[in-house]
């Protein structure tokens, strides 16, 4: 076979695996974020209080619900 042939197979499984990964990384990383979301609501809560904030359960479901409504909409 010619070697002009040869070149273009690596090149396309070279661009079909960077794809591929690509995509599989990204499914990945969202299911990993919706079955272990970045903060939940104590976390929250403490970092209200760290800011000097008098957290109210209201507050914090507002800012919960926000949060979820944010991270779905992407």
């Amino acid at each position: 076979m010619a070697t002009w042939i040869w070149i273009l197979i690596v090149v396309l499984a070279l661009v079909v695996g960077l794809v591929g990964g690509f995509y599989g990384a990204r499914k990945y990383m969202e299911k990993y974020l919706k079955e272990n979301p970045p903060f939940n609501e104590e976390q929250l809560r403490q970092l209200m209080l760290q800011m000097g904030q008098k957290p109210s359960q209201k507050k914090l479901n507002q800012m919960m619900h926000s949060m979820q409504n944010q991270s779905s909409r992407k």
